[in-house]
């Protein structure tokens, strides 16, 4: 169960409006992340706010002296034996009803019974509109986190996978102009995606390039560029080998011409 479809039983559970086999889904779910506590809270803060002050009716007298002479004077069978020995099934004629006594005549709701009932009606649309409110929390958190998931780049896929591995290892470096850059790798998988911010502004006519730098020499991972100051998550291209440093230097326009690095470089971040 996701988080979305734990939110709507929660508004059920708030409401006593689940039936035996949501309760015990839900109650699961809630026992395998308790951190789900706080849908549980909100919802059942609400129900509580919107129930406070509102007091029981107790319906008329009239009604039950009204119900009890309605049966005296309804027909009624008899199943008692004829003169054959079978039991006839005889209309017995209704006794006439004895005088009844007369009734005390029932006060006119006052204003305080009227206004209980419809507070009553009125918490029972509240709750109502509660729980669509809830539903549509649910389905718009469904729909930004569906939308945010087709949009995924490529390096944030690669760096969730890469943090489900279980070898994900992960090192940070300052960089020049305050930033810092933090590569993330997993030598299972052989991925490596760099996070960083506040990378140094470079020409127009400059790129940065990436580099697994390893015994053979550097090999290009790579370039990318980015507005000054802003974030980057960028994947290397290749694959990551055991004790490679990844680097990025600044190069021309499109990366070094010649396949190796012109510049030394402004991030190295060690792997082993």
């Amino acid at each position: 169960m996701n988080e979305e479809e734990f939110a709507a039983l929660a508004a059920g559970n708030a409401l006593h409006a689940l039936s035996s086999e949501d309760r015990a889904r839900f109650e699961a779910a809630l026992a395998q992340h308790p951190e789900w506590q706080s849908w549980v809270d909100a919802d059942e803060a609400t129900a509580a706010a919107l129930a406070e002050g509102v007091r029981d009716v107790v319906p008329p007298a009239a009604l039950r002296n009204e119900l009890l002479a309605r049966i005296a004077v309804a027909p009624q069978r008899s199943t008692d034996a004829g003169a054959g020995g079978e039991a006839d099934d005889v209309v017995v004629p209704p006794r006439p009803p004895a005088p009844a006594p007369v009734a005390p005549v029932e006060p006119a709701p006052d204003t305080a019974l009227i206004q209980a009932v419809s507070r009553r009606n009125w918490t029972r649309g509240i709750f109502a509109l509660a729980a669509c409110l809830v539903l549509l929390v649910a389905l718009g958190f469904a729909s930004v986190t569906i939308n945010e998931y087709l949009t995924r780049t490529p390096a944030a896929i690669a760096l969730a996978d890469i943090e489900s591995a279980p070898d994900a290892q992960a090192a940070s470096v300052d960089v020049p102009d305050g930033g810092t850059a933090t590569a993330h790798w997993s030598e299972e998988l052989g991925k490596a995606v760099l996070v960083s911010d506040g990378l140094p502004v470079i020409s127009d006519d400059q790129s940065f390039e990436l580099w697994f730098v390893r015994d053979g020499g550097a090999v290009s991972a790579g370039v990318f560029e980015t507005v000054a100051g802003a974030d980057a998550t960028v994947l290397l291209d290749g694959a990551l080998e055991a004790g490679d440093v990844i680097a990025v230097t600044v190069e021309p326009e499109g990366g070094a011409p010649d396949g190796q690095p012109t510049s030394d470089p402004i991030i190295a971040i060690p792997t082993a």
